[in-house]
């Protein structure tokens, strides 16, 4: 779970979390650690060098299993669609996103192989979806992305941002592929 569960999805607010993330500081140096709320334990942000990731939204339990109306599909697009409104909000702001994809770095950490600290902290959160980037941003060094994903059916989808210094471009894929 995440500090977010039990919010509804609100677009503005995830804008507004976006543009927070993008003014907070990153880390220049250091190992990649996971933040929990203090209270919960609930995941809130995890931080590495140049870079930070936090939750916007997580879907609530009746969305998690697929047994409602329209089963597993129906949450996958609910959660998409999210997504897309957010992602179109943003493009409004830093005009087209680039999409990089997440599951070479998923196929690396299967193969024991070095995964991106960036990838790892993703994959570490259950955020496989992948990601809808922005930048270099106008007048800063910073990227932004996006994600929406679940590591499995039982799983909550997760709404997540991503803030980097440094590009964000997905690792290159084991070589067997």
């Amino acid at each position: 779970m995440t500090a977010r569960y039990g919010e509804p999805f609100d677009p503005a607010r995830a804008v507004a979390d976006v543009e927070a993330l993008l003014a907070a500081p990153l880390p220049a140096t250091g190992p990649t650690a996971a933040e929990g709320d203090p209270v919960t334990g609930e995941w809130r942000a995890t931080t590495g060098e140049g870079f930070r990731v936090v939750p916007l939204w997580e879907s609530p339990d009746e969305e998690r299993d697929g047994d409602g109306p329209g089963g597993p599909d129906a949450v996958e697009e609910a959660a998409e669609a999210r997504l897309a409104a957010l992602v179109a909000e943003l493009e409004t702001r830093w005009g087209a996103h680039h999409p990089v994809a997440v599951h070479g770095a998923l196929l690396l950490r299967q193969e024991g192989a070095p995964v991106p600290p960036l990838f790892a902290a993703l994959l570490d959160e259950d955020c496989y979806g992948d990601l809808a980037v922005w930048g270099p941003l106008p007048g800063q060094d910073r990227y932004v992305g996006v994600s929406v994903g679940r590591s499995d059916g039982d799983a909550p989808m997760v709404l997540a941002a991503v803030v980097s210094d440094r590009p964000i471009t997905a690792p290159p894929p084991p070589a067997w592929l």
